[in-house]
């Protein structure tokens, strides 16, 4: 799992980092189902948490869990640096949101090239919310690899309904588009939807976050049987 180090929205002085839903949900999707997680960030150490995904209104069991949780607190805590992770060690790679993947995972090269070493290479890629930032990158580094591809991510509506439009560098949905994805959403904002093409596997929002999870589990799990 690959988490954002970044904190700061633009304009104001309130922070963002990970929406921490968007990681605990997987992660224990992913520890429930016996498989072995890493974390890893470009800055190593603890990611920034986006404030308002701590909030009572925006939290859930897997954040109570994640509370109590000591071992899997240790790891979120010391993440490993992003640019010491070994793709071939691993089956899958998985990008939880909060805005922060739009700055720093949306423009770095390591983090692309990890994209395109799983993609490559006949594993999975995850990703959740603005997670999917992370593919821009790794459509610079090899053009046209978002072209015609059906994703999802968070949208442009749900971006203005959060008020948070005024707040970030470009709307992850209109950038994905520009490099020719097709970003498909549900019917209503904010409600779960996930996209499902080849190995791309890819979550609109927060609620999205687990049942993406589940869907990346389900390919490795045909890939094993």
């Amino acid at each position: 799992m690959v988490l954002s180090s970044h904190s700061k929205m633009e304009h104001t002085k309130h922070k963002t980092g990970v929406w921490l839903s968007e990681f605990t949900e997987p992660y224990y999707e992913f520890t429930g189902a016996d498989f072995q997680v890493t974390l890893a960030s470009p800055a190593g150490g603890r990611p920034p948490i986006d404030p308002l995904s701590e909030l009572k209104e925006n939290s859930g069991s897997a954040n109570s869990r994640f509370e109590h949780d000591e071992i899997a607190k240790k790891a979120f805590e010391h993440t490993q640096m992003l640019h010491l992770v070994s793709p071939q060690d691993y089956d899958a790679v998985f990008y939880p949101g909060g805005h922060g993947p739009i700055w720093d995972l949306a423009t770095d090269e390591v983090s692309g090239r990890l994209i395109l070493d799983f993609y490559n290479s006949g594993k999975p890629v995850g990703a959740v919310c603005h997670g999917p930032a992370a593919l821009i990158k790794a459509a610079e580094l090899q053009p046209g690899f978002l072209v015609g591809k059906n994703i999802a991510a968070f949208t442009n509506m749900e971006e203005m309904m959060l008020h948070r439009a005024n707040h970030i560098p470009y709307q992850l949905q209109s950038r994905l588009e520009e490099l020719g994805a097709r970003v498909r959403s549900a019917l209503i904002p904010f409600m779960s939807h996930v996209v499902t093409d080849g190995l791309l596997i890819t979550g609109q929002n927060p609620a999205s976050a687990g049942p993406t999870a589940k869907a990346l589990i389900r390919m490795l799990e045909q890939e094993d049987s």
